[in-house]
């Protein structure tokens, strides 16, 4: 099993829709605009958090959280977008909160492929932690992305810009049992899927 460049991400996205919409190159700017780079990257890609369906957990009308039995509507509140002086959207992640997203880009993982979602440098430097998250073989979907401000200050989330890279591998030989074979719970969403068991 192989980490997989960006000749390749380029191939399975035309060919094969692995990744929809797809940037084939790693975008820095935008409209003349500075951007946390998104797309295609040496060996990975840069997915972009998407401007809807952002949550943040609060303690405003819940006492706890089970993932068993989660209930949206008491443990998360939608934050407010505010546009920065260059017209970028953000989110503010008040200190020690942790939210919920999901990306831009669909993804469509052949069943000898797996992912790994991870945080992004510049994100991390200012206390953002990206939650490590696969994308198994077989799934497909648009990925929810779990992020927590370390932080004691509100830090930015920007939408429609780089939040995390994913790193594909590939393996020689299909599996047994994709996760599409196994009915995952999560398979097919196409926007903020909350916790299930």
């Amino acid at each position: 099993m192989s980490i997989k460049s960006d000749l390749w991400l380029r191939k399975m996205a035309e060919e094969h829709e692995m990744i929809s919409p797809f940037l084939p190159e790693l975008l820095r700017e935008v409209n003349g605009n500075r951007i946390i780079s998104a797309g295609a990257s040496s060996y990975g890609y840069d997915m972009r958090l998407a401007d809807d369906g952002f949550r943040i957990f609060s303690s405003v009308h819940a006492r706890e959280i089970d993932p068993k039995r989660f209930d949206d509507q008491f443990s998360l509140i939608e934050p407010q977008v505010h546009t920065a002086d260059d017209g970028a959207k953000y989110y503010l992640l008040p200190p020690h909160h942790y939210g919920l997203g999901v990306t831009v880009e669909t993804f469509k993982m052949p069943r000898n492929v797996t992912g790994i979602a991870l945080g992004k440098s510049t994100y991390a430097r200012a206390g953002l932690l990206v939650n490590t998250t696969p994308l198994e073989a077989g799934w497909t979907g648009r990925l929810v992305v779990e992020i927590a401000n370390l932080a004691n200050l509100p830090l930015r989330v920007y939408v429609n810009e780089g939040i995390g890279q994913i790193l594909f591998f590939e393996s020689d030989e299909d599996c047994a049992v994709s996760y599409s074979d196994r009915g995952g719970k999560y398979q097919g969403q196409t926007g903020l899927t909350f916790a299930k068991v």
